[in-house]
C-alpha cells in the first residue's frame, strides 16, 4: 500500500531534480549532437547536389562541344572530300582531252599515211597490171 509521506515528496523532488540534471548533463548535449549532425548532412547533401548539377552541366557541356567539334570535323571532311573530287575529276577532264587530241592527231597522221599508201598503191596499180598480164598470159602485153 502507498503511504503518503515525507519520503515520497522526497522521491518525487529526487526525479525532478533528476530530470533537470539529465536534461542539462545528458538530453541537451545529445539533442544539440543531433541537430548539428543532422545540419551537416543537409549542408553536405545540399554540396552533393551541387556537385551533381555541376557535374551534369559540364557534361552536357562537353558532349555540346564534341557535338559541335564532330560537326565541324564532317564539314570540314565533306569539304575536302568535294575539292578532291573536283580536282579529280578536273584531271580525268584534262587527260581526257589530251588523250583526244593525240588520239585525234593519230588518225589524222594513220589517215594520211593511209592516203599517201592508197595513192602510193594505185600509182603502181598499172605497172603491177601489167607484169600480172604479162605473167598470165606468158608473153608482153
Amino acid at each position: 500500500m502507498i503511504t503518503i509521506d515525507i519520503t515520497m515528496w522526497i522521491h518525487i523532488f529526487n526525479t525532478l531534480i533528476l530530470i533537470v540534471v539529465l536534461n542539462a548533463v545528458l538530453y541537451r548535449p545529445v539533442r544539440k549532437i543531433l541537430a548539428e549532425r543532422k545540419q551537416k548532412l543537409a549542408e553536405l547533401n545540399n554540396e552533393i547536389e551541387t556537385f551533381h548539377s555541376n557535374a551534369k552541366q559540364r557534361a552536357e557541356e562537353f558532349d555540346e562541344k564534341f557535338r559541335e567539334a564532330r560537326r565541324k570535323a564532317k564539314s570540314e571532311f565533306d569539304s575536302a572530300r568535294s575539292e578532291a573530287q573536283a580536282v579529280g575529276a578536273d584531271k580525268l577532264q584534262q587527260i581526257r582531252e589530251e588523250s583526244d587530241k593525240v588520239k585525234a592527231e593519230q588518225l589524222t597522221q594513220v589517215s594520211s599515211e593511209v592516203a599517201a599508201a592508197e595513192k602510193a598503191l594505185k600509182d603502181q596499180v598499172d605497172a603491177f597490171a601489167g607484169e600480172m598480164a604479162t605473167k598470165v598470159l606468158g608473153r608482153a602485153v
